[in-house]
């Protein structure tokens, strides 16, 4: 029998999950710029943004994907719908989202839009996203020209720089999506005209299918037409061979508009169009009043219903849409219950949400939370590459010798076709797998099973290398990411654990098992003198180092990276954790249990050994990279960075029970330190005579002295403590820069707290100096297990020279807030994530719209970067859900440890996984 207080959106995750019901069928799938990327890529020498250009993008047939204006389609992206929008003064239509490339900004490329994604549940069932669109000519060359001329120094130049949206004339177009069934979505567009005078626009309701038909020989063309409706609406019917029947109804005595999804040869090639109706036809029939450009016989391969709206200044109109597997004849008024089933749709939302909230928050507080979360979910894309295929149409065969000198040519395995969270669906519309690792994190406190179906992707056959190694990123799969995806799998397990009472053991054993090659990977391929000290390159920190990390050295040698050997500890930490949890239901993991304890203690020895080549600074404090010379001399690299704040997170508790589940693994151990005392000095004290509360055991590389001055420079507000979170490089540096120098080449890194002034990774992201809200996120992790072993028997200063002194849980709990506090209005009313800009600050209709950005000024919060990577910023929602659930249900008494329970089935014992 349901449970009565079970909302209707969990009921619908739950027949999803029980029943295989498709409510995730159609979503948010289409990318916000298919243009650009490395699939569409087919240039001589690699030059993405060049080959495919947003200019040529609305005449240009895509080959692996389609984008789109506030866009849905099917899983496998067959039939697409979105928006088209035109004022009456721009040069071409309004069908997709502009932005700069990488060549053409200061700080690399960067989408030039407002655009809000506002609402959505999990299954999709009710979503809300707001477009900002100006009724003015949108300035393209200004934004081009005025950007190129702008140097590294200078601020980027944004669309609210141009004036467009002065004196409010612009329009609110927002788009509401509802459903009636897996397979029945209503479409309400809601058009506000914010200026004072009547203004005019088209809106275009846009359905169209892939253009599978001519990539792909043999596949049979789809259709869409128009076909008899009733009087006061009409209908395009959609046939595709694999999809079936839809049908689009729109409401009104609109024109239909159609042509075919097909490249205007003539005016991207010069070469003769083998139809007279391309992909741009509607947008020369409206812009151009070119009649010709649409098929009079009214069908073809792409379609809109144009309506031609004047709304007077303040007032607003609406357009209703039903796009329906439902024929006409079953159907009968498409529009009968239109309002009731939207508004109901937007009820169960607010259930949905007020269910999961705590109810400890603040109205603010719980508007971030579910604007973050609902990013996350509008972040979802299809995603397609058949990498031997792009290769073949670059005459490139992958079996060949030589084929290597092409982009991704050792991935040839690689055929991805899946619905992917996205860390920007405009900036990065590919996925990044230490990315989606923080992804699945964040989508836990939605949807655990979209979570865990995320986490599992990466390393199935289609995605993960033979060698074991996980792709980073499309533009270039051979790069290393860290590897979290096994603290994200034991994350995921104990989230449904405490969810549902138990975790998903054949998830964890799949993942446990395509984990081990990954593990075997690390070490063979970047331990390079196996000394269990690990490189990796830039490890998603882009500029963070003196040099770029992935690139040879200027000195020669190698470069042994505090932060890759402490990735590497945390990931055996990890793999102990889930292999000890595996091996309480069979005791065949017991031997995997072992070998990752081991693997832990060997690389602890090698990280902490002492001395002047070893990466631990005795008179710092700190952890540095080492710089190794080809004489095998080495040199520490004192970059006070987040490189040597990571050692922290390589932190784990084990449970009582953990050690009661696997008695051997403790009994190896014990016998392996008495033969080996040394490695029992490189690590935390555990084991006998050093159990913490509850008689909980630790695995860390820091021990207690490390640890309280490693946190006394983190938490002093004039090096990492920003009052916005942890900042990547410590403001000590501005006054005083680093400066290696090298055979007469100077090598400098300084604070700068917002954009980067280097071109190193592109220049369009920066790790010396703002805040990065997943490493902050794993601080936190480190500070909750350090704080269930030691409970209130360890308290630190914080910040640094305050006098205040704080337990862990009180420090993880502070720097929480102050990473939630760049989103939530101060006492002023102002967000300091959109800094200094009045519109986002003070207008009643941006103030309460909130951008999560790809990171944030050092010093006062603002938003800087991608400025929709909720992919990752998304983690502030699930913060503020977790310490809002501790102190709602006062699960957690600050100062009485007692409050946890070391029991396996709480959820205090996995607070911190």
């Amino acid at each position: 029998m349901a449970d009565l207080r079970m909302t209707a959106e969990q009921q619908r995750l739950n027949d999803a999950r029980n029943l295989g019901t498709p409510w995730r069928k159609w979503g948010p799938y289409l990318s916000e710029r298919q243009w650009g990327t490395v699939r569409e890529d087919y240039s001589p020498n690699g030059d993405a943004w060049g080959y495919f250009t947003h200019d040529q993008a609305r005449s240009r047939a895509y080959h692996w994907g389609e984008d789109g204006l506030a866009g849905v389609s099917d899983e496998k992206q067959l039939l697409c719908f979105s928006l088209a929008l035109w004022n009456g003064k721009d040069p071409i239509l309004k069908e997709r989202l502009f932005g700069l490339t990488n060549s053409e900004s200061n700080h690399g490329e960067d989408v030039k839009e407002y655009y809000f994604y506002i609402d959505s549940t999990p299954t999709h069932s009710y979503m809300k996203y707001l477009y900002k669109y100006p009724q003015a000519a949108y300035p393209y060359l200004d934004l081009v020209s005025t950007g190129r001329r702008r140097s590294r120094y200078e601020m980027e130049y944004e669309l609210l720089d141009t004036g467009i949206f002065n004196d409010d004339r612009y329009f609110d177009v927002f788009v509401e999506y509802a459903k009636q069934s897996p397979e029945d979505t209503l479409i309400l567009i809601t058009v506000f005209n914010r200026g004072p005078e009547p203004a005019e626009i088209n809106v275009l309701p846009t359905l169209w299918f892939r253009n599978t038909w001519t990539w792909w020989p043999g596949s049979p063309k789809p259709s869409v037409k128009q076909i008899t409706g009733k009087e006061g609406y009409t209908i395009i019917s959609a046939s595709h061979p694999q999809l079936g029947e839809r049908y689009l109804y729109c409401a009104g005595d609109n024109a239909l508009l159609f042509t075919e999804n097909e490249t205007n040869n003539e005016r991207i090639f010069g070469s003769p169009n083998q139809s007279p109706y391309v992909k741009d036809g509607i947008n020369e029939y409206v812009v151009h009043r070119n009649k010709s450009a649409v098929n009079p016989e009214r069908k073809g391969t792409k379609c809109a219903a144009n309506y031609a709206l004047t709304i007077k200044g303040g007032q607003s109109a609406t357009i209703r849409l039903r796009l329906s597997d439902l024929a006409p004849a079953a159907i009968g008024d498409p529009f009968l219950r239109f309002g009731e089933t939207m508004q109901s749709r937007q009820r169960e939302a607010d259930d949905f949400y007020r269910s999961i909230t705590p109810e400890r928050l603040s109205p603010d507080e719980a508007r971030v939370m579910r604007q973050g979360f609902s990013g996350m979910l509008w972040s979802k894309q299809y995603f397609a590459f058949d990498v031997i295929k792009w290769l073949k149409e670059h005459g490139v065969d992958a079996m060949l010798p030589g084929a290597g000198t092409m982009r991704n040519s050792d991935w040839f395995h690689m055929v991805n076709e899946h619905v992917i969270s996205m860390p920007d669906k405009w900036e990065y519309p590919w996925y990044a797998s230490w990315d989606l690792a923080f992804h699945t994190i964040a989508l836990s406190g939605v949807d655990v099973d979209f979570a865990k179906e995320q986490l599992g992707l990466v390393l199935q056959e289609f995605f993960l290398h033979p060698t074991g190694q996980i792709p980073a990123y499309e533009w270039n799969f051979s790069d290393v990411n860290p590897p979290v995806h096994a603290w994200a799998s034991i994350f995921l397990y104990r989230t449904e654990q405490a969810m549902r009472g138990e975790g998903d053991l054949e998830m964890l054993k799949r993942s446990f098992s395509k984990l081990l090659l990954n593990f075997s990977w690390w070490v063979n391929r970047k331990d390079r003198f196996g000394k269990n000290v690990f490189e990796g390159g830039f490890l998603g920190l882009d500029n963070i180092g003196v040099f770029d990390r992935s690139a040879p050295l200027p000195t020669g040698g190698n470069l042994e990276q505090a932060d890759g050997t402490a990735w590497m500890s945390m990931f055996c930490q990890n793999m102990l954790e889930i292999s000890t949890e595996l091996a309480a239901h069979d005791k065949f993991f017991e031997d995997m249990a072992i070998k990752f304890a081991d693997h832990f203690l060997l690389i602890a020895h090698a990280m902490n050994q002492v001395g002047p080549e070893g990466m631990w600074d005795e008179e710092d404090g700190f952890y540095y990279d080492v710089l190794r010379f080809p004489d095998g001399s080495a040199k520490r690299l004192k970059v006070r960075s987040m490189v040597g704040l990571l050692p922290l997170c390589a932190t784990t508790v084990i449970e009582p029970w953990q050690r009661q589940a696997v008695p051997r693994v403790a009994e190896v151990m014990s016998e392996r330190l008495k033969h080996m005392p040394q490695l029992m000095q490189s690590i935390h004290p555990t084991g006998p005579g050093h159990l913490g509360y509850g008689g909980r055991g630790m695995a860390a590389l820091v021990g207690p002295d490390r640890l309280r001055r490693i946190l006394s420079r983190m938490l002093d507000e004039n090096e990492f403590l920003s009052p916005y979170g942890i900042r990547a490089l410590s403001r000590y540096h501005s006054e005083h820069p680093y400066v290696l120098d090298l055979g007469g080449n100077q090598y400098k890194v300084n604070y700068l707290p917002a954009e980067s002034d280097t071109g190193m990774f592109g220049g369009n992201s920066n790790w010396r100096g703002p805040i990065w809200m997943p490493v902050n996120v794993l601080l936190i992790r480190a500070l909750m297990s350090f704080y269930l072993y030691y409970g209130d028997n360890f308290k630190i200063e914080c910040p640094t020279g305050s006098g205040k002194q704080m337990n862990l849980f009180e420090v993880a709990r502070e720097i929480s807030r102050r990473l939630a506090a760049i989103f939530l209005r101060d006492k002023s009313g102002r967000r300091p994530v959109y800094g200094g800009t009045e519109k986002f600050q003070t207008d009643p209709y941006w103030k309460d719209y909130i951008l999560f950005y790809e990171y944030f000024h050092g010093d006062n919060g603002a938003g800087l970067g991608a400025s929709h990577q909720t992919g990752w910023t998304g983690l502030v929602a699930r913060l503020i859900q977790f310490f809002g659930r501790l102190e709602a249900t006062q699960f957690l008494t600050v100062g009485k440890v007692g409050a946890f329970s070391a029991k396996p089935e709480t959820t205090a014992s996995r607070s911190a996984a």
